[in-house]
């Protein structure tokens, strides 16, 4: 449970990000649900607008980029969800308000060990995590109605798209001309169709783990 100073912050924070953009309800409920500073080494800073360095030359995203990542799956309805890149595991957290399970995949030991502990800390069982490359997807439970790409690539792995399921929608920031774009891609009759969102800032995307 948060405290109040906690869900103050948390909420000071989701009517911050809806000045910014539209948030449906669900979604500006579950930006006040999760403390970001669990997730955040920088605890006094954990409740601004801005993206924060961690370990392992990785980066606490923006809870903003957050907010339009999760918007940008239009998650209504959707049971499952796979997150390539977890991160500090913020936005897993996030997503396991919405639907009822998350996946999600990080290739550095030491933040799965401390996503791990966030998830413990905070009761989220519905999140699962595995140590792995996820440019491999988890094969196990597909396919997922959702695929979230949390690092900026040129192409997304052929392989995710064949874990999507029909009707279902991989969001990715994507490498083009220099910039990176957050764009949606959809799945209908085995078909991809993009759109191109708006421009964002991922760290990269790397082969194999550590």
């Amino acid at each position: 449970m948060m405290d109040f100073v906690e869900q103050r912050r948390c909420e000071n924070m989701a009517n911050e990000i809806a000045k910014q953009m539209f948030l449906n309800e669900a979604i500006f409920k579950a930006l006040c649900s999760v403390p970001r500073e669990v997730f955040s080494p920088l605890k006094a800073h954990a409740y601004s607008l801005n993206a924060l360095p961690m370990s392992a030359n990785q980066w606490l995203s923006s809870p903003l980029t957050v907010a339009k990542m999760t918007m940008a799956l239009d998650l209504a309805g959707v049971d499952s969800v796979l997150e390539v890149g977890c991160g500090s595991g913020y936005q897993a957290a996030i997503l396991s308000k919405l639907v009822r399970r998350v996946c999600t995949i990080e290739r550095i030991g030491s933040l799965v060990d401390s996503a791990k502990k966030a998830f413990k800390e905070l009761e989220l069982p519905n999140i699962l995590l595995l140590h792995a490359d996820g440019q491999q997807g988890w094969a196990r439970y597909a396919p997922y109605d959702r695929i979230l790409f949390s690092a900026h690539t040129a192409q997304v792995p052929q392989i995710l798209f064949e874990q999507l399921a029909e009707n279902g929608v991989l969001v990715a920031p994507i490498f083009e001309n220099g910039k990176q774009f957050i764009t949606k891609f959809s799945k209908m009759e085995g078909k991809i169709q993009q759109t191109r969102l708006e421009e964002c800032l991922f760290v990269p995307v790397l082969d194999g783990k550590e």
